[in-house]
């Protein structure tokens, strides 16, 4: 039956009241379990827990608070530009034109309407990312421990702890065995706290002296244990402090802040050209009305306050692209950072192997049992139903000792655990130490050379079988074991002079799809090395067979001898690095930047967090990895594979293509606006282009710089050009004159066409028209034309970019109704075109704007 005090606490908990919270920690844990109706062996029924779930909902912060449209509409509407552009529509109703006050009002419908859509765009695209990347947590559910996403959690759910977690709720620790959280996110301390399931505490202790609790936010540094679960979502500590940090942003990407700083300096130059221009028509005799409203619609058409929002959008929506190949963007930073990749320093296991680990091999074969059976009792992993959770080499023990006939939880019943010293990457091992009475046993897992010095084995014979089997392509284990006093024994004292059992190999096989991707990678300029903590002669097979460029092994012990200077000496040949540490893998990092390379990083464990958040990308693992893991990194490989990071790589380069392709035409036609009417104003003729035009001149270059090149298909020879520098301005030397020379087409296309016009004796409105239809079609066919940077466009495909075959569909529409729609020629100060005024236009666009 359910308490009925339950739904009250829930309710209470979601309203954050801290005086409920307080409580928690002062209570045993089957005050807790009776006073929340759960169950501290089993768990919540899967129907409870949706019920509780419906109450009290996800476990997750609320969003933050998105805008309406309206309220959006109006942010927009207050900007500058559109300021101004109501400016100039108020003035045409001044001054007698009402029916272009009309237009330019529905101009700016338009535009907001885009502006408006693109932004919601990419904070969808960001906000999908954030549900990708959430962890996940082992919690019990009728009886058998089950991975759930963290927002599925609620209160009394009793929930698995271990090293290398991210705590996913508040929660009262039932077990803890050799236990330390790293709680600095939310006390400040930046030193692991020791925690013990069996304290009650007085009212009133301080946040990080409450040593029975672990709390949402903070991590798991070692040990494992459960705990049942008491506040989540905005009711948990780390709700009340998020709740202070609602209104902070996210700080923007490197490419963010040019692009904003460019606009800034392209602004002045804009304005500048704004104020001339009209300035120069009216002392060259042009009317004052005309010429004011002429720099005001060149202000809004010249000054590029799309800039940021286009490179906002390209990240954005590049980030979930990229999430569709499994790589997931946690910072849109690492979107700009993937495609200038020259190093990938890469883990083996379950990235260029396929991280399904097999036991197939035992020495001696006899002890086979007895070492299933200290497989069993020195791990963390858990099974539920036919899977199985946790380290894929614990995994792979459990289960064969499964297929061998062992049952699992009697075994572990039998041999209750006492104590534990966790598994770290310095000593490369794990002890357990179980039993009651005065007698304890222990039982010592790990690598070969870090447990047969502490046995009294023939160590010559048996490193002779361990290089056996590491040649073979096998992951070894050793398994030891030793009797010692419940009251005198350490950790020092349980791992010394112990009896080998024997020796356990295990099989890994290197992914089908790797050897083919590192040979991309290997075309596109990037070398890839391997850093492995295996033996040498297990990652010398393994890269042999996925085709990894090796000339010699490093290991670790090797790196501990090596200065500085020698590492640099070394680091840029192809070299595998075996029996490493995360502090290894971190040198070799910085020894390679040092070098001036751009380095990639995997990583899944807690010690792996340094040297992730040391590389110019980290890349944690999303199956394997541990949460510290995914916190450090910038990207996360759903499916733990080499093969994601070459394809984020590519998108990568992808992305920052388009990016430069539509910046390079948004920018072209910019110049060629302002530089056509200046040479009109120079040589003393009205300007080409009405001020109404040029307001819808903008609109369709905004179009297509901030949607039709995002759809750019990718050059055949991308992954064979070499890796961008990251560290190059993006509006560099070379980007400059590409901008100048692609609006010489424009410009050269739209000036001859309106002066042989006006000079032939035509009316301003028939010149204008002209003017006005060549850019139309001159500015679509310097898209067309920009769309590619290597190779002739008719090799790309004329046809594939579908969207901006739309645009160009829409525009050439828009063309014929200006020319031939009276309607519309009124309202846009145009008109119909002879024959030879067509051939004008389409010769002059064509001839001028050719590749």
């Amino acid at each position: 039956m359910i308490n009925k005090n339950v739904d009250t606490i829930i309710s209470e908990s979601n309203k954050q009241l801290s005086a409920n919270r307080a409580q928690w920690y002062t209570l045993t844990v089957q005050q807790i379990a009776t006073q929340l109706d759960a169950d501290t062996r089993n768990g919540l029924t899967t129907t409870e827990a949706q019920r509780r779930l419906a109450q009290s909902g996800p476990n997750r912060l609320p969003p933050r608070k998105r805008r309406s449209i309206v309220a959006e509409f109006i942010k927009e509407l207050r900007e500058p530009l559109i300021l101004m552009l109501l400016v100039t529509g108020i003035l045409y109703g001044l001054w007698g034109e009402l029916s272009d006050t009309l237009t330019i009002f529905a101009v700016i419908l338009v535009v907001l309407g885009v502006e408006i859509f693109n932004e919601r765009r990419a904070e969808q695209a960001i906000g999908a990312l954030g549900n990708l990347s959430e962890p996940t947590a082992l919690i019990r559910r009728d009886g058998q421990y089950v991975a759930l996403p963290a927002a599925q959690i609620v209160l009394g759910d009793m929930m698995m702890v271990q090293a290398g977690q991210r705590v996913s709720a508040d929660a009262r620790l039932v077990t803890a065995i050799g236990l330390m959280a790293d709680e600095s996110s939310l006390s400040g301390e930046s030193i692991a706290v020791e925690k013990d399931a069996t304290f009650t505490l007085p009212t009133g202790t301080p946040l990080a002296e409450r040593h029975n609790m672990v709390f949402a936010g903070s991590t798991i540094s070692q040990g494992q244990g459960t705990a049942m679960v008491i506040a989540t979502g905005s009711a948990t500590e780390l709700g009340h402090i998020a709740a202070l940090a609602r209104r902070v942003k996210p700080p923007r990407t490197t490419l963010q802040i040019s692009m904003r700083a460019l606009s800034r300096w392209l602004v002045w130059i804009a304005l500048g050209f704004s104020l001339v221009i009209p300035l120069l028509g009216w002392i060259r005799g042009q009317p004052l009305q005309q010429m004011i409203l002429t720099g005001l619609s060149l202000a809004f058409a010249t000054i590029p306050e799309e800039l940021p929002i286009i490179i906002t959008m390209v990240l954005a929506l590049g980030a979930y692209r990229l999430s569709k190949r499994k790589a997931i963007v946690k910072r849109l930073q690492a979107v700009e950072t993937i495609g200038g990749v020259t190093v990938i320093a890469t883990d083996k296991t379950g990235t260029l192997t396929e991280n399904r680990m097999a036991v197939n091999h035992f020495m001696p074969e006899s002890a086979s049992t007895q070492l299933l059976e200290m497989g069993i009792l020195c791990s963390h992993a858990v099974r539920s139903g036919s899977d199985f959770f946790g380290d894929p080499l614990e995994t792979a023990l459990l289960r064969a000792a499964q297929q061998g006939g062992l049952n699992l939880e009697n075994i572990r019943q039998a041999h209750p655990l006492a104590t534990e010293f966790t598994f770290d990457n310095i000593r490369k091992r794990m002890s357990i130490v179980y039993g009651e009475g005065s007698d304890l046993h222990v039982i010592v897992k790990g690598a070969p050379e870090r447990v047969l010095p502490l046995t009294n084995s023939d160590q010559q014979v048996i490193s002779g079988q361990v290089e056996t089997m590491a040649a073979d392509g096998l992951r070894v284990l050793a398994f030891a074991e030793k009797t010692v006093r419940a009251e005198t024994f350490t950790q020092a004292t349980a791992e010394v002079g112990l009896t080998l059992v024997g020796l356990v190999g295990l099989s890994d096989p290197p992914r089908t799809d790797v050897k083919e991707a590192l040979a991309a990678s290997r075309a596109a300029g990037i070398r890839s090395i391997m850093i492995t903590g295996d033996h040498p002669l297990t990652a010398q097979v393994i890269a042999r067979q996925v085709g990894l460029d090796n000339t010699q092994t490093i290991t670790g012990s090797q790196l501990d001898e090596m200065s500085n200077a020698a590492l640099d000496a070394v680091v840029g040949q192809p070299i595998i690095y075996a029996r490493t540490t995360p502090e290894h893998k971190l040198r070799i990092v910085t020894a390679l930047q040092r070098l001036g390379e751009r380095v990639a990083v995997t990583g899944d464990g807690v010690n792996d967090a340094p040297a992730l958040a040391a590389a110019d990308i980290g890349i944690a693992m999303g199956e394997t990895g541990t949460d510290v893991a995914r916190e450090a990194a910038g990207m996360i490989l759903a499916d733990d594979n080499y093969t994601t990071i070459v394809r984020a790589i590519h998108e990568g380069r992808i992305l920052f293509e388009n990016l430069k392709k539509g910046v390079r035409y948004y920018l072209a036609c910019k110049v060629a606006l302002i530089s056509i009417t200046l040479l009109a104003v120079v040589l003393g003729v009205p300007v080409p282009f009405a001020p109404i035009q040029i307001v819808l001149m903008e609109l369709f270059m905004d179009l297509a710089a901030s949607a039709t090149f995002v759809a750019e298909p990718p050059e055949s020879d991308l992954m064979r050009q070499k890796s961008r520098d990251t560290q190059t301005a993006f509006l560099n030397r070379s980007m400059g004159i590409s901008i100048l020379v692609s609006s010489i087409g424009l410009f050269a296309a739209v000036s001859v066409s309106y002066l042989v016009t006006w000079w032939s004796g035509a009316n301003l409105i028939q010149a204008q028209t002209v003017a006005f239809v060549t850019w139309l079609i001159g500015h679509v066919l310097l898209a067309f034309n920009l769309r590619s940077e290597r190779e002739p466009l008719l090799r790309l495909g004329l046809l594939s970019n579908r969207l901006m075959l739309v645009w160009a569909a829409v525009t050439a529409v828009f063309v014929l109704a200006v020319t031939l729609a009276p309607g519309i020629e009124v309202l846009l100060k145009t008109g119909a075109l002879s024959s030879n005024q067509w051939a004008l236009v389409l010769g002059t666009a064509v001839d001028n704007i050719r590749n």
